[in-house]
């Protein structure tokens, strides 16, 4: 207890000696949430406090939601006594400093940012990050082209900051290249499950000089080289194959996150062609006596 007693006054020393100006940036720990303010603890003579209308610019922004005891916030002093002996501060003052910092350092690593869409506008969305307005173009909100923008007001998604300029407030986000990602994460774990020798179905999609490439019945695509359609020499896939024609294909192997296949000795059905086999004769017995099968040439030979 004495031991807890000493930190107490060591801690209340430093506060004594320490200054706080107008516009400092200060860290404190959440002690209190409610709708009309958050309190933090910033280990200082005084708490600190920050008003509903000084937490976000993000018109959506719930401190309830959002925040919660614990947690380390940094904000921008605007007073230092507001009336009832607190320090008042503000997040959105402070984003204007720290937010751009946060922001351009999620850029140079690339990190992944979970916003919430509050608004579709001309040529995209508005989504807001460390409290800091962002527009998300219409290109950019998938991986495939977005015709109706208001089905994503209110969604939360993974956005990168793929440019920003503080002097201008202009902060662009894109959450097209993390979908892709991982829909070729996907892919490339479809592509490792395939089994070398394993006959799908597919359908010829492209046709080119070098070979043919063959939608498949999973959503993966493969290439058949012009080697791999018949054991005969060919000029062209076009003598074998057309467009838009379903075939059997056979994984030869699937290496670098590509499909190579091939339709050799694979017959219309699918199956395995067998090499044809020979019918052999069996040698007939010949005799230059005429054969007969009259009763009395059968029992001739029997002695009674």
């Amino acid at each position: 207890m004495a031991e807890e007693t000493m930190k107490d006054f060591e801690r209340e020393l430093e506060a004594s000696f320490r200054k706080i100006n107008i516009g400092d940036i200060l860290k404190g720990t959440v002690v209190d949430v409610n709708d009309a303010e958050i309190t933090l603890d910033l280990k200082y003579y005084a708490p600190g406090i920050i008003k509903a209308r000084n937490l976000s610019a993000d018109p959506g922004f719930s401190a309830v939601e959002s925040i919660q005891k614990g947690d380390e916030i940094e904000a921008a002093v605007l007073r230092l006594d507001d009336g009832r002996g607190n320090i008042e501060l503000s997040i959105r003052e402070a984003a204007d400093t720290i937010g751009w910092e946060k922001l351009a350092e999620a850029k140079d690593r690339e990190d992944t940012i979970e916003v919430t869409i509050r608004e579709a506008v001309k040529g995209g969305c508005v989504a807001f990050a460390e409290g800091i307005r962002g527009f998300i173009p219409a290109s950019r909100l998938s991986a495939d082209f977005v015709e109706d923008l208001d089905a994503y007001v209110g969604k939360k998604i993974s956005v990168r900051v793929i440019e920003l300029d503080p002097a201008n407030k202009k902060l662009i986000l894109s959450a097209r290249e993390i979908l892709r990602e991982a829909q070729e994460e996907e892919r490339n774990h479809e592509i490792a499950m395939l089994v070398p020798g394993t006959v799908l179905e597919g359908t010829v999609a492209t046709i080119m000089p070098y070979g043919a490439f063959v939608s498949l019945s999973n959503g993966l695509s493969g290439l058949v080289h012009i080697s791999e359609f018949t054991e005969r020499r060919i000029k062209s896939p076009k003598e074998v194959v057309s467009e838009g024609q379903k075939v059997k294909v056979k994984i030869l192997n699937t290496k670098e996150g590509k499909i190579s296949l091939t339709m050799k000795g694979l017959d219309e059905n699918g199956l395995e062609e067998q090499e044809d086999v020979q019918d052999v004769p069996v040698e007939e017995y010949s005799s230059d006596e005429q054969a007969t099968t009259s009763l009395g040439s059968l029992l001739s030979g029997l002695k009674l």
